[in-house]
């Protein structure tokens, strides 16, 4: 399915670029893991074709342009690109899902803040949950108390990388936190970009974002036990090492300013371990209240797309369809006004 020379790329800007999801996909079977990499490979492509450079409007663009050429058939000459291509017409892989991770990217290139958790959880659907999606389908799961469990899990992570960047996002003069519960906590949002300090408000807000987490990870255990029973190990261990993160900001009193919290190659090898004892025990009743409980509405639109096993290039509609354009629309005509105001434009 994916050229051997593509893959090996891409597993190798996995393993430099995201060593916890790199370590976790070591449990996963071979027919899940090498998709897999091919997809985190494009996502990681992505993220840091926005995050590392300066035209991040005109970034977004060319991802759009990119992701187009994949649905099309005809990718750009990059091993990303193949490879997720190959991934894109062996699994069916519906457009609206890697479309929601460029529409948070966008986002992004938008320099948008969040009024309230709701927001930030519309956010991280876009950016995680998608992405969270996307692996339920390569695993061949297409149930919607499955996939909304693996939202959970997508949130969970990123309410996680969310809470450990406090610092290094302000410092770019960005902010994802709730902007309700910094007022709330006597923070004013510019100010405190304009000097990040660790003190006692900020850290319970790191503390209140990361209990989010620790809901969302513990709710999103049910699903991964509606998996495959070859997949459970992977999915478990990408659970386990990303809400490690969490327990290392908590050792650090929830100063994600000072420090960054990080993991260490012992903890990881211990996750492994306990995340292959776990699946080979787990079992989940049909009727379990968990894995039926009601799907975050923020992640509704990507369980809808994703249970429906819609063709590859079938989209979202015309509302999440428009929704999408608006935004890429507005982004575009500001990068060309901001070209054509270039000395020599």
């Amino acid at each position: 399915m994916i050229n051997p020379r593509d893959l090996h790329v891409c597993r190798d800007a996995i393993r430099h670029g995201s060593l916890s999801f790199y370590a976790a996909s070591k449990l996963l079977p071979p027919e899940v893991r090498d998709p897999a990499l091919a997809l985190y490979a494009f996502c990681r492509l992505a993220d840091d074709a926005v995050d590392l450079h300066d035209e991040k409007i005109d970034a977004v663009l060319r991802l759009r342009d990119r992701l187009d050429l994949i649905y099309q058939g005809r990718p750009r000459d990059a091993a990303a690109d193949r490879a997720f291509a190959a991934v894109v017409e062996h699994f069916e892989m519906p457009k609206a899902l890697p479309d929601a991770l460029l529409e948070g990217l966008a986002w992004d290139a938008d320099e948008r803040r969040y009024e309230t958790l709701s927001g930030v959880i519309d956010y991280s659907a876009r950016v995680a949950a998608a992405v969270g999606a996307m692996m339920s389908v390569i695993m061949g799961v297409r149930d919607a108390d499955a996939l909304a469990r693996a939202c959970d899990l997508g949130v969970a992570m990123q309410l996680t990388n969310i809470a450990r960047d406090v610092g290094e996002d302000a410092r770019a003069a960005r902010i994802y936190l709730p902007l309700n519960w910094m007022h709330e906590a006597g923070i004013e949002p510019d100010a405190f970009l304009a000097d990040p300090l660790p003190d006692a408000r900020i850290r319970l807000i790191v503390k209140r974002l990361l209990k989010e987490a620790k809901r969302l990870y513990s709710r999103s255990e049910s699903g991964i036990s509606a998996l495959p029973l070859k997949a459970r190990p992977g999915i478990y261990a990408a659970r386990h090492v990303y809400a490690g993160i969490g327990g290392a900001i908590e050792k650090n009193g929830f100063d994600t300013i000072s420090y960054r919290a990080r993991t260490y190659k012992r903890q990881k090898i211990g996750w492994l371990a306990l995340s292959a004892s776990r699946a080979a025990l787990s079992t989940i009743s049909p009727q379990s209240a968990v894995l039926h409980a009601a799907p975050l509405p923020e992640c509704a639109f990507l369980i809808d797309a994703a249970a429906r096993a819609q063709p590859a290039g079938a989209g979202w509609g015309d509302g999440r369809t428009g929704a999408l354009l608006a935004v890429l629309a507005d982004l575009e005509a500001r990068d060309q006004a901001a070209r054509l105001e270039r000395p020599g434009a």
